[in-house]
């Protein structure tokens, strides 16, 4: 007998749990982050470039996905507050203009089009680079990227 009152309690708590099926979903939901969606659209030079947020200023980067990790200017890394004095530019670079040397920094977040990524690696050049590149140490932290001809759009 009780085993027969547990299968009517058992169903009669599915079938109203099934009835409000929108407050266990709503459940299911607040579990799941909120996935972040951006797009940068394509300049008129055929490139794609961004503002971004890094560490509470804004930088304008080209987006190089050519490029291994973020790379800063040494005029934007000055306006990050970093002391290029106090960098150590000891790491190998290799770019179109030729083999430099660059100081690896962590800044804690970059967001662009409202994408954040925290901690991410970065160099810093001292010169020789005329604007920041936005490279894969922040988008190959994305879980798509996608490229069309009207705009990049960047999901996390």
């Amino acid at each position: 007998m009780f085993l027969k009152h547990l299968g009517v309690l058992t169903v009669a708590t599915l079938s109203a749990l099934a009835a409000g099926g929108g407050v266990l979903q709503i459940a299911a939901n607040a579990r799941q982050p909120t996935p972040q969606q951006g797009r940068i659209a394509k300049a008129a030079d055929g490139h794609y470039w961004a503002t971004a947020n890094v560490d509470g200023a804004p930088v304008r980067f080209l987006v190089d996905t050519g490029s291994s990790a973020v790379t800063l200017t040494g005029a934007d890394a000055r306006r990050l507050g970093v002391d290029l004095a106090r960098l150590h530019f000891d790491q190998p670079v290799f770019t179109a203009a030729g083999d430099q040397r660059a100081a690896a920094v962590t800044l804690d977040h970059i967001e662009v089009a409202g994408v954040r990524v925290d901690q991410v690696k970065a160099m810093v050049m001292r010169g020789g680079l005329p604007a920041s590149l936005l490279g894969m140490s922040y988008l190959g932290r994305l879980s798509h990227m996608d490229a069309t001809p009207e705009a990049l759009v960047l999901s996390r």
